[in-house]
């Protein structure tokens, strides 16, 4: 039997500030968003392409947008080009699309990702799906701003083992690729403009519109299987999940050490590499739970395979170390309530990041 709808929603009973906040909430929602099946660019620009469906459950993007750098169709698709193009990096073997495949939901399915030459990283590729909304990049938050995590991996030496200069020079030998740039931003070829138009592009890679947001925001109940409903039940409730995977996104953009790795000889220190505070040592960023179910290996070194591991690493407590977050405890779960949680993240698969494709030919 399907669970009462009202059950899965705490704290709406009626009082004239909830209705108000409801109501602004249902009109946030009527947002629409345009892009074409190339990845066109954002509403307000109007587009007139086909458009994909509203993207429930996500905030309008128009709302984080940052004014001084709006999409346009140009540089939306000089990004899609930059992205998905392996002549940038040192062998002509890796783009950013080799360690975010968008048949993965823009990760790449191995435990660590493997660059230039066959090196490979010491962290998992996390997705790029709904970066429009973060606040910090990379599994330490290193990076403040999207712009500034796109720099990087061209000039890692494990990943496209490139310098600037010589990822300057790469592209402005294209004809191609100049013309591009003098469409989108009307100048030459910039490591700015890369920057930009690579953050334009995944801005359009966007996740929302799942069974869990049907239920949950219309409250459709045949949305959702029942074993979902009761597994979103324990995701609120007894699993305390939502105190980490918390608002539209599921994640809280902050950082924290749940033990793992911390049985290994080496542990990577994750956020205190950047801050330097002790409270910080092994804390990694929360990650978004959409499309958590493509998104396989987890953890930031890759370690669990299947939901089921996660939930049962956090069903025991994490493993327990000087620095772990003192939320991180024994839940409890039976085997039915892991299980109902386990079809719950199943659902958390949505639609809108399909049609960020591949190019079928790249600038000349």
């Amino acid at each position: 039997m399907l669970m009462d709808i009202k059950q899965l929603a705490p704290n709406r009973s009626w009082c004239p500030i909830s209705f108000v906040l409801a109501l602004a909430r249902v009109f946030s929602l009527c947002g629409i968003f345009v892009l074409s099946a190339n990845a066109m660019a954002l509403d307000p620009l109007r587009a007139t392409d086909k458009e994909i469906p509203h993207l429930l459950g996500l905030g309008d993007p128009n709302d984080f947008l940052p004014f001084e750098s709006r999409p346009t169709k140009q540089s939306v698709e000089l990004g899609r080009f930059l992205f998905f193009d392996k002549r940038l990096s040192g062998d002509g073997t890796i783009a950013c699309s080799s360690c975010h495949l968008p048949s993965r939901a823009f990760t790449d399915g191995n435990v660590v990702s493997t660059g230039i030459k066959g090196l490979r990283g010491h962290r998992n590729a996390p997705t790029v799906v709904n970066r429009l909304y973060g606040r910090s990049f990379f599994w330490d938050g290193r990076a403040h701003t999207l712009p500034e995590q796109t720099r990087e991996p061209f000039l890692s030496p494990v990943e496209h083992g490139l310098s600037q200069r010589d990822l300057l020079s790469m592209i402005r030998s294209i004809p191609g690729y100049r013309r591009l740039f003098r469409e989108a931003f009307g100048s030459h070829v910039t490591e700015d403009g890369i920057a930009t138009a690579l953050t334009h592009f995944q801005w359009t890679i966007l996740s929302g519109n799942s069974p869990v947001d049907r239920f949950d925001y219309h409250g459709d109940a045949t949305a959702l299987p029942a074993a979902a409903q009761r597994g979103f039940l324990v995701f609120r409730g007894k699993g305390g999940c939502v105190r980490c995977h918390a608002g539209p996104n599921y994640t809280d953009e902050q950082y924290h050490n749940l033990g793992v790795g911390w049985e290994s000889t080496h542990v990577d220190l994750g956020r205190y590499s950047v801050t330097r505070q002790p409270e910080d040592i092994g804390a990694f960023k929360t990650p978004t739970l959409r499309e958590v179910a493509r998104t396989a290996p987890y953890m930031h070194d890759g370690r669990f395979k299947t939901l089921r591991e996660v939930v049962n690493f956090y069903n025991h407590g994490g493993v327990n170390n000087p620095h772990q977050n003192p939320m991180m405890r024994p839940l409890f779960l039976s085997d039915d309530e892991r299980a109902d949680l386990e079809a719950f993240l199943n659902n958390l698969s949505g639609e809108g990041w399909q049609q960020a494709v591949s190019p079928r030919v790249f600038p000349e």
